[in-house]
């Protein structure tokens, strides 16, 4: 885990919005999220800031009727903010927007997709988001599949290979040749894949595990010193509870997916303990401040009353030990959804069957817990004095009724309300 000092000297991330001479809102009686659940009070928003106190001059006055408000939500696991064509990517913020998500963190994009966004995000009118870059792996290592797939396409190229979406590290001499190209890419965090590690050395050669492998887990702490002197974190891909333990030891600051999340290399869920997080990892975890998201949404494609509902009544309760084993433990969860045609709404849907977290429980993750797993600097993911000031406003109350956090009623964003 990082330390604090270190965090703080981090540079990498989107800075808060600069104080600027601006509209002057004072957002009167509504029912505010904070430490003791929601409270009636107003608030007034200056210099892109939410204060207590009333500041000399108002520009205008939003009555909000005694209606919910809370931070915006935050999605932790998502490849779709990804350019590709203006009308598309410009379609996808809207959607990220109107759902009331903020905050966006991708774990794995190509570097000139990034870049192509300038303008579009990490604005007063767009999505905040950060990016990994490429991603760690080995040889043959998941992701190749899905870079051989988007290159048969032409979505990729043979440049966005090897140190483009993908970097190839299979020993330390790799690691310590390319980690300098890593670094000059500007990442705002790392990802590492760790898959199946627990017979690394039965997959790293057979051909029947392609796309089923990963860095060797000797490599973690290496990869793990590394971003930290950089001041970056660090988020490891995993699949079983081996490779959970993995990550942990190696020093990860987040673990990216609850094992089990897709299975096997046959996408079938098997083998159950394979996948059954430790109680001692889950305390572990929670006593080193190693945030996990989820990823786990995925399976509510797979209908209770359809021809795969064995296999979804099997996830479901996989799932729902692992998440119970986490929570109890006091683990920090993100809220995170890996659905390229989606964002974290559903991923919050889904959860909420499960029954492990209660509604106010589940809208802290989030709206609080999310946004600050993306953006540990920042003053997200809250509604008091000081506090970035972006929020949503809920016609109804989203702790006796979680699906209250689709019943929208404004939008603000840095200080702005949106259209």
């Amino acid at each position: 885990m990082l330390a604090a000092a270190l965090l703080a000297s981090a540079a990498c991330h989107r800075p808060a919005p600069a104080p600027s001479p601006q509209h002057v809102y004072e957002l009167r009686g509504g029912q505010w999220l904070g430490a003791d659940g929601f409270r009636a009070g107003t608030r007034w928003v200056a210099d892109g800031r939410l204060t207590l106190r009333r500041p000399a001059r108002v520009d205008s006055v939003i009555d909000l009727a005694g209606r919910w408000v809370v931070p915006p939500f935050g999605e932790a696991h998502n490849h779709n903010l990804d350019y590709s064509t203006p009308s598309r990517t410009d379609s996808l913020i809207r959607r990220y927007l109107r759902d009331g998500v903020f905050y966006v963190k991708n774990p794995g994009n190509l570097p000139r997709g990034r870049d192509s966004l300038a303008g579009r995000i990490n604005v007063p009118r767009g999505v905040d988001a950060v990016f990994a870059n490429g991603l760690l792996t080995a040889t043959g290592g998941h992701p190749t599949g899905l870079y051989l797939r988007n290159r048969s396409r032409g979505a990729m190229t043979p440049a966005d290979s090897d140190g483009g979406f993908l970097w190839i590290v299979d020993s330390l001499p790799d690691l310590e040749r390319k980690w300098p190209r890593i670094l000059a890419g500007r990442p705002d965090f790392i990802k590492i894949v760790l898959v199946h590690s627990e017979e690394f050395a039965r997959r790293r050669t057979d051909s029947a595990f392609f796309n089923w492998r990963g860095i060797d887990p000797a490599l973690v702490p290496e990869v793990v010193r590394r971003a930290h002197a950089a001041g970056l974190r660090v988020s490891s891909h995993v699949e079983t509870a081996a490779d959970f333990h993995a990550a942990l030891v190696g020093g990860v600051d987040e673990i990216n997916h609850i094992p089990g999340f897709r299975g096997d290399e046959h996408v079938q869920f098997t083998e159950p303990r394979r996948y059954e997080i430790a109680e001692s990892d889950a305390k572990l975890a929670a006593a080193r401040g190693v945030t996990v998201v989820t990823t786990l949404g995925g399976i509510a494609d797979f209908a209770l009353n359809g021809p795969d509902s064995l296999r979804r009544r099997q996830a479901d309760a996989w799932f729902t030990r692992n998440l119970r084993v986490l929570h109890d433990a006091g683990v920090h969860l993100a809220i995170g959804s890996d659905a390229y045609r989606d964002d974290s709404v559903g991923e919050a849907t889904y959860l909420a069957t499960l029954g492990v977290l209660t509604p106010l429980e589940l809208l802290r993750t989030w709206s609080e817990a999310t946004p600050r797993a993306i953006y540990p600097q920042r003053r997200v993911g809250c509604l008091e004095e000081g506090c970035e000031a972006s929020l949503l406003v809920l016609a109804g109350d989203p702790a006796v009724d979680f699906a209250n956090t689709r019943r929208i009623t404004l939008r603000m964003k840095d200080g702005r309300p949106l259209p």
